[in-house]
């Protein structure tokens, strides 16, 4: 799964200078959760995206769209070619996830704090239907001080849904800014498990720890899951980690592409 991480995150990047520019940061810094649940932990079937009893997952923070859409065409959702039409006109790839437009995504996302509640939905929709699909969401840092988030996370243990897993990519950055330099998240740890949540903090780039993070998750019943993924925004190019909170949307040209890639081998 290390080997398929940095296939991924070449795509990403790919993805990104096909378009000339992009966000890159908040992308990386997600690959390795998603590579461990495309590739060991979700039900899935890439030939047949909309299988009803499959597990879900909303990415919340829509913005990390091409990170998505490369772990997808990854897994053979579609051509890994039309990575290059990245919110380009006519495009199956907007900037932010649209599940009207891509195979595979499952809720259209962008509008932060937002996923989360429709995460909360389909993992109540699961329980009432007693189906046994678990639902995963990712939300971001910045993400974390909209209120809704908190209002969802009330209910979510309110209705002791475990069957949902919410990953928070604490990589300590924002749009423009550090998260604590913009609104402090404070001890996050401590506030998702007030909340009610079974909450692990761990290397979020580290994929033998999320993927035993998952598993505790999985195994523990009776309150729904919080991981805090301790991340590098820009993880695994140097030049975008080294690029801090200019990150979060930034120009990639050839000639970034072509060492990127070189240090992705």
């Amino acid at each position: 799964m290390k080997q398929k991480a940095k296939e991924i995150r070449a795509l990403t990047a790919t993805c990104i200078q096909a378009l000339g520019a992009g966000h890159i940061g908040g992308s990386l810094s997600i690959v390795d959760v998603l590579t461990v649940l495309y590739y060991k932990h979700m039900n899935v079937d890439p030939n047949n995206p909309k299988y009803e009893y499959r597990d879900r997952l909303v990415v919340s923070k829509g913005h990390a769209g091409p990170g998505v859409y490369a772990t997808l065409a990854h897994k053979g959702y579609f051509d890994k070619e039309e990575l290059l039409t990245l919110n380009k006109f006519g495009t199956n790839l907007p900037s932010h996830c649209d599940m009207n437009k891509t195979p595979g995504v499952d809720m259209t996302t962008g509008s932060l704090g937002q996923g989360i509640s429709c995460a909360l939905g389909m993992a109540l929709g699961a329980k009432i239907r007693k189906s046994d699909e678990h639902i995963y969401v990712i939300i971001g840092d910045g993400e974390s001080q909209e209120g809704q988030v908190w209002e969802a996370a009330m209910y979510a243990a309110q209705r002791k849904l475990d069957n949902f897993t919410v990953f928070l990519d604490y990589n300590k950055y924002q749009l423009d800014d550090s998260t604590d330099n913009i609104n402090s998240l404070g001890d996050i740890y401590n506030k998702w498990n007030s909340f009610g949540f079974y909450t692990q903090s761990i290397d979020g780039n580290d994929i033998d720890e999320i993927d035993k993070a998952i598993n505790n998750a999985k195994a523990y019943k009776g309150a729904p899951s919080a991981i805090i993924l301790n991340t590098v925004k820009g993880k695994g190019i140097s030049f975008v980690e080294a690029a801090g909170a200019n990150n979060h949307s930034m120009p990639i040209t050839k000639e970034d592409l072509a060492k990127a890639l070189e240090e992705l081998k």
